[in-house]
């Protein structure tokens, strides 16, 4: 009989952070090379951390083996081996805004994002990160987002608590399930047509890989839109994605001549990712309100985001949700 499969040691959290896990090749049948050693592997493999650092974490033992055993930086790899690593950068920039806790029960962890903030670790950020923070605050290691919005963008984000129910909180969202509005300034165009729906092809730009575009084809995403009011200038828009894709609310409202106030991507790159932000002048974008049957108690979920969006140095645009839109 053959033996049961032993499963990995579930790995610890790190000051908030998950590991992160890379694989060795595996090697061919007929292959004889000789595998090369832990650090050889991790600075080939990962280039972006300089091997000099990838020899100091080893020695700190901030890289683990499956077994949660520390990894020996002269050790040699074996074919399809797992090594754990935790991300954190030397100078990572200070965000001058911090989350709010909409809601909380024993399943659900509800919270206001501000702007600027990544929902879970990416490039620069990773203590600043939502995610990071939230489970150093409330000391949950199995946290998990339900779903992400993007750095720029602020709202609600849904976390669930709890393991064996993650998955019955991402049906609703690959169900489609789940209602979401979010709302966004954009100029007002009395000329323009604003269909009631937009559809089209999504796709990363070959040009900037953070970066999506509209291409020739079967339609990948669709955005319910609606004008709600405006000054005769600008105006204030609720939209509803149907599909997930990246960038998706930013790319359709450029593609109909209304890019979306303080987006720097769109329609012309004015600030890379790795460029200083500019807090004063934040994407206007927000996740606004979110509505659901809760798939674990039953109960008729309705959460309203306590943000604004700026309309003018003085006032806000502010709004009542149609929960029923």
């Amino acid at each position: 009989m053959r033996p049961p499969m032993r499963l990995p040691t579930r790995l610890p959290t790190r000051h908030g952070v998950s590991p992160s896990v890379v694989a060795v090749p595996t090697a061919k049948a007929s292959s004889r090379q000789t595998m090369p050693s832990v650090l050889d592997f991790l600075a080939t493999r990962l280039p972006g951390i300089a091997r000099s650092e990838w020899a100091e974490r080893l020695a700190q033992g901030l890289v683990l083996l499956e077994d949660g055993q520390c990894a020996q930086a002269a050790q040699s790899c074996r074919p399809g081996q797992r090594l754990y690593y935790y991300r954190s950068l030397a100078h990572e920039p200070l965000l001058p805004m911090q989350a709010r806790t909409v809601f909380e029960d024993a399943h659900l962890l509800v919270v206001d994002k501000p702007h600027f903030m990544p929902v879970t670790p990416v490039g620069r950020y990773v203590q600043q990160s939502l995610l990071v923070q939230l489970k150093q605050s409330t000391g949950n290691d199995d946290l998990v987002p339900l779903h992400r919005i993007d750095r720029e963008t602020a709202g609600l984000v849904l976390l669930g608590k709890r393991l064996p129910e993650r998955d019955a909180y991402h049906a609703l969202f690959r169900d489609k399930a789940i209602f979401k509005s979010y709302l966004a300034v954009a100029a007002y165009r009395p000329d323009a047509a604003l269909p009631p729906v937009h559809t089209s092809r999504m796709a990363e730009d070959p040009a900037h890989f953070f970066k999506m575009r509209e291409i020739p084809g079967m339609a990948n995403s669709e955005t319910r839109l609606q004008l709600l009011r405006h000054d005769g200038q600008r105006g204030l828009y609720q939209l509803q994605p149907l599909s997930g894709k990246r960038h998706q609310l930013r790319v359709h409202m450029n593609a109909l001549g209304l890019p979306i106030e303080g987006d720097q991507l769109y329609p012309e790159v004015l600030r890379g990712p790795d460029a200083e932000e500019d807090y004063q002048n934040p994407l206007q974008l927000l996740a606004q309100a979110i509505a659901f049957t809760d798939p674990v108690t039953g109960e008729a979920r309705r959460f309203e985001s306590a943000l604004q969006l700026r309309e003018s140095a003085n006032a806000s645009f502010t709004v009542d949700v149609n929960f029923n839109a």
